[in-house]
Parts: C-alpha cells; sequence; structure tokens
C-alpha cells in the first residue's frame, strides 16, 4: 500500500472545498507533490489546484485511481454510486478508498467495489482549511489498524482526528461536520448585538471573533467542563448571569440541541438509497 519511502499515491476525486482542503492538508503535511492526483468533471478547477498546490491534474477518475494506493472520495453524497461504478473495476489490489461524503453508509462502498477493498468514512469539516479542523474517522470490515494511521497521518495537518465507529458518524457530522455554521451563526449574532448597542461593525465583529476564538481556547488549554468556566465568569447579580439568563429564557441551549438532533437526521436521510 506504500511507495517512495511510505508515501503512497492518493486519488483525490472531487474539486470542490472539501477536496481542495484535502489536497492542500496532504501537501502541508510534506506529502509529495507527484503523490496526489486529483480529478473532477470541471476541468477548471482541477487546473487552479494543481497550479495552487503543485498536485497532479488526471484527465478522468478512472485515470487518476489507475495508479493509486488510497482513492479519496471528496464528492456529493448524491453521487457516490456513479463514483464507484466507475472506478471500481480500474481500482489496484488492495486499495484504500476514503471517503468524505457525508451521510453514506460503509456498505454502500463495500457493496459496490471489490470483495475485501479496506474503506474508511471521514467527517471533516471546513476549519480544516486553515488546520483547524476535526475529523472523525470509521473503518469498514477489510479497514485495519494501518489503514487508519495512514488516514490519520494524511489528515494530520488539517486539525484534530478522531477514530470512532460507524454508528457515530451521523451525530459526529450533526455536532463538528455542521458545527462550524452553528458558531458562524452565533459571531453574526454577537456582532450584530454589538451594533446594535453602538460599536462599529467591523469593532463589534474583531470583539465577537476574539472572544469565541479565547473562549474555545480556555476549553481546551483548562480541561474544565464549559458549565464551570460559565460559572467563574458569573459573578452574583452581575451581567453575565443576567444575559445568561436572557438566553435560557429564549431557550438558546434547546434551539442548539435541536439543530444538532435536525443535522442528525438529515445525515441518516443522505444515507437511505433514496435519498435525494
Amino acid at each position: 500500500m506504500t511507495e517512495q519511502g511510505g508515501t503512497p499515491t492518493v486519488a483525490v476525486l472531487g474539486a470542490g472545498v472539501m477536496g481542495g482542503t484535502l489536497a492542500a492538508g496532504l501537501r502541508s503535511g510534506g506529502w509529495p507533490a507527484e503523490r496526489v492526483v486529483i480529478a473532477d468533471r470541471d476541468a477548471t478547477a482541477v487546473a487552479r489546484l494543481a497550479d495552487e498546490h503543485g498536485v497532479t491534474g488526471a484527465g478522468s477518475n478512472r485515470e487518476a485511481v489507475a495508479d493509486a494506493a488510497v482513492v479519496l472520495l471528496a464528492v456529493k453524497p448524491g453521487v457516490v454510486p456513479a463514483v464507484l461504478a466507475e472506478v471500481g473495476p480500474v481500482l489496484r489490489p488492495g486499495a484504500l478508498v476514503v471517503s468524505v461524503a457525508a451521510g453514506v453508509p460503509l456498505r454502500t462502498y463495500e457493496d459496490a467495489l471489490p470483495a475485501g477493498t479496506p474503506v474508511v468514512r471521514v467527517m471533516p469539516n471546513t476549519p480544516a482549511l486553515i488546520g483547524k479542523g476535526a475529523s472523525a474517522i470509521a473503518p469498514g470490515a477489510a479497514a485495519g489498524d494501518e489503514h487508519l494511521a495512514l488516514v490519520e497521518r494524511m489528515l494530520a495537518a488539517t486539525g484534530v482526528v478522531v477514530r470512532v465507529g460507524e454508528r457515530d458518524m451521523d451525530a459526529v457530522t450533526a455536532l463538528s461536520g455542521s458545527g462550524p455554521a452553528y458558531v458562524f451563526y452565533l459571531v453574526d449574532a454577537l456582532a450584530e448585538a454589538g451594533v446594535l448597542l453602538g460599536l462599529t461593525r467591523d469593532l463589534a465583529t474583531r470583539l465577537a471573533v476574539a472572544t469565541v476564538e479565547g473562549s474555545a481556547a480556555m476549553v481546551a488549554s483548562t480541561g474544565d467542563h464549559p458549565a464551570v468556566l460559565r460559572e467563574r465568569v458569573s459573578s452574583p447579580g452581575g451581567t453575565t448571569v443576567a444575559g445568561v439568563a436572557a438566553l435560557d429564557a429564549h431557550a438558546v441551549r434547546a434551539g442548539v440541541v435541536a439543530a444538532v438532533r435536525a443535522a442528525a437526521e438529515r445525515s441518516r436521510e443522505l444515507g437511505r438509497p433514496d435519498a435525494g
């Protein structure tokens, strides 16, 4: 499965945001440019990524996977079956298939590909673009520790990588996969509140971003439960207590929980054969 000093050739199928992010992550993680091949129906997107990261552009998916030891699917969930039907017959024996398509279960890949093909599902998120992502990986029946270790190595430059069972992938998709949108929503709301109170939009946005970034860093660095850290900011009868009471009155916590549950249900729907 490995070549050139332990570095396999990776074919990235899909030149969209996530395909580009993963290709960039491979390169920034030290993957040789000649060991990364990218393909997409959008030839312009392929050319752009090839120019930006020095990777090789392929004329088709079949061309990209022909000599690849790892095939990374970064395509929309609805086209996964068609892509598998296209590339399955030309996969190298023992090639590892890695997918970042939300909601598509491992059995979809294992049923469509040659028997014994190792498959690993990945759920990354968009902060991987700046090396601050959170990715979860789940192995298929034929994927062993060596395959998971290789995927961890491939994703190392994109941020945190955790191993989970496939049963947890819908929850991961809803929490960390969709989670950046919830955080952006909060940052926007904080900034908007600052503007309503008289701050300039630029200043309000800068303060909101720094506040969220610093607060997350405190949780990570202290290891304390978020509720404990919240209590430390909440002086009796003070401004923070009044603000948190308003959040509770507007059911913000329940709204966040509902958002994650709705996203998890949508992830399950996307994994069904008749998903649209």
